[in-house]
């Protein structure tokens, strides 16, 4: 954002239904001007009807030779429980899309999030879907092409020679405070209370098949102040665990109960699994995006002193953060980190409806732009109830070679694979 438009968004930012409107006219203006040019700083390729999905898991095999993918049937309306959407995966071949296989049809999924399809190794994906209006989560082995059932729907994963977990919540309570998140099914959401004590962040343990509560949003909303005990309603969301499988971490959330669905109160905590205490990160009341790397750091789009940022935040010393290119970094993202201190993030569309995504250098404050592509109006989330819009959410593979990420540039959804260096098209 220019200083204009990140003043104006300062000031409209606590209003969300002013924010929209302000958007929309501002771009409308622009939308009489010629399109931009778009740019690729290196080779790519995509396959339209097809997407993956949020940025904080990587497509990608462990190798790189498959990459995880979701096959829709339609672009432009909310899902149905009867909608179905494909999972599978395409074969690589030096960063070409190859043949997709079809694994099989997921009724638990949304646009943003898809149906948290992802690697749990190096054979085996794991997927949310729905059995008689029942939500679940399936394991499916490519070695054995077996399918295991697990009672939860997940979220996050962490996988390790003695354990396999998954990270859950109420998707039904998701659904009703961030509609277009969850999923439209009962799973004991408890939505006639405002912080349930048998609601919260729950650790599935995937080889027992069996869950633990590790905090409630009763507890969590007692942490809180008065102003929050009445008149709102709590959730969580985006959970993630950390690389070593120490940390997980999630959005604490509250909502006005009769009031805007988008005025939304925000804390990023972090659960220490070892010593089994909670911890909150300094974030002022906000938080959006986030990733993890190997040294226990965490990337987070968030506002701080009123102003939007990405900070980087180490579990050695919380409170001392790390505001990354404030002054270049200055809008909400989707992050992926490429190694520990380099990571990619993206933008949402701006005033001419084209969405970026840089590659930053934490170490050398170097940021390079990767692509600038156009966003189509028809892809622009309709109203709190409808969201249909395609981010980029940027997912880089396991060795840094890849980015893939999602984009509508076309007029149809698609899934989109590019070398992050063009020097690895040459090497091929």
């Amino acid at each position: 954002m220019n200083k204009l438009e990140s003043t104006i968004y300062g000031l409209v930012r606590k209003n969300p239904t002013l924010k929209q409107f302000v958007r929309n006219m501002y771009q409308g203006v622009f939308d009489l001007l010629p399109k931009r040019k778009e740019y690729f700083s290196s080779s790519y390729q995509y396959r339209e009807g097809f997407f993956f999905g949020f940025h904080d898991v990587t497509p990608f095999s462990y190798d790189e030779t498959k990459l995880l993918a979701n096959q829709n049937k339609f672009d432009l309306r909310m899902p149905l429980p009867a909608d179905g959407l494909d999972v599978g995966y395409f074969n690589l071949e030096q960063g070409s899309m190859k043949d997709f296989h079809r694994v099989d049809t997921s009724y638990a999924w949304n646009y943003h999030k898809g149906c948290r399809l992802q690697w749990l190794d190096k054979n085996r994906m794991i997927y949310n879907t729905a059995i008689e209006g029942r939500l679940i989560s399936k394991i499916h082995d490519l070695s054995t092409g077996g399918f295991q059932v697990i009672n939860y729907p997940i979220d996050a994963v962490y996988q390790d020679e003695q354990k396999s977990l998954a990270s859950s919540f109420s998707y039904e309570r998701l659904e009703r405070c961030m509609p277009g998140y969850g999923y439209p099914y009962r799973d004991g959401g408890r939505l006639n209370e405002s912080a349930p004590a048998d609601s919260g962040l729950f650790l599935v343990d995937l080889k027992e098949n069996t869950s633990e509560l590790l905090i409630s949003l009763f507890e969590l909303e007692q942490m809180e102040d008065k102003s929050y005990k009445q008149g709102y309603m709590h959730f969580v969301t985006h959970s993630e665990f950390s690389k070593d499988g120490r940390y997980l971490s999630f959005l604490y959330r509250k909502i006005p109960t009769d009031g805007n669905y988008m005025k939304r109160h925000t804390k990023i905590m972090v659960y220490d699994l070892y010593d089994r205490q909670l911890i909150t990160l300094p974030t002022q009341e906000s938080g959006s995006h986030y990733v993890w790397n190997n040294r226990n750091q965490l990337i987070a789009s968030c506002i701080i002193n009123g102003n939007s940022c990405h900070v980087l935040f180490d579990m050695n010393d919380v409170g001392n953060y790390n505001i990354v290119l404030g002054d270049k970094l200055n809008s909400d993202g989707h992050q992926s980190f490429v190694s520990d201190t380099i990571f990619v993030t993206d933008t949402y569309p701006d005033k001419c409806r084209m969405s970026k995504i840089y590659k930053v250098d934490v170490e050398t404050s170097d940021v390079e732009l990767l692509v600038n592509i156009y966003s189509p109006k028809e892809f622009q989330t309709k109203d709190f109830k409808c969201h249909i819009a395609c981010d980029l959410h940027p997912r880089v593979s396991p060795f840094g070679k890849y980015v893939s990420f999602d984009s509508p540039r076309t007029g149809e959804r698609a899934l989109y694979i590019m070398y992050l260096c063009e020097k690895d098209v040459l090497s091929k």
